[in-house]
């Protein structure tokens, strides 16, 4: 009985080296675009943070102070939204403005005298303009500081303003 003694050829060896190679090479292609997505999606994210959340939070505050006096004025010469409140028979007031690229907020009870840079820092921004659309409508626009605008518009619902 004779055995067969099996050759080997170098297509043996090729063809498993090739398809690691054909693998490798796809995973690292995948990984790069992967890669990509995450960092163009976390930038977004990020320059779509600052316009829409200052523009959240003017909305949520004027929606809190709804029953109470709501209206557009100015604070140490910065237009200003004036949310105004009385608390055990004293009247407070809520000033919301841009002061030196810097969204602001600082509370003070009626008659008191502060400057602008005595606010509360609440966002960096570019540029942030308030103006009444219409009876009881607000419309904001803030630039952040990449120069992406997000603009909103806020209505009272209980007219007391």
């Amino acid at each position: 009985m004779r055995f067969r003694v099996k050759q080997r050829h170098m297509i043996d060896f090729l063809f498993p080296v090739a398809l690691f190679f054909v693998f490798s090479l796809s995973a690292l292609t995948v990984i790069l675009l992967a890669t990509r997505i995450y960092k163009s999606t976390t930038e977004n994210s990020s320059l779509n943070y600052t316009s829409r959340t200052s523009l959240s939070y003017i909305s949520e505050k004027i929606h809190q102070h709804d029953s109470g006096t709501i209206s557009l004025g100015t604070f140490d010469g910065c237009d200003a939204i004036v949310l105004g409140q009385e608390i055990d028979g004293t009247v407070y007031y809520t000033y919301i403005y841009s002061y030196r690229n810097e969204l602001k907020e600082i509370f003070l009870k009626d008659g008191a005298d502060t400057d602008a840079s005595a606010g509360q820092t609440i966002l960096k921004v570019q540029n942030f303009s308030i103006e009444q659309a219409a009876d009881g409508l607000f419309a904001f626009e803030c630039t952040d500081e990449a120069g992406q605008k997000a603009k909103a518009f806020v209505g009272v619902r209980s007219g007391a303003f």
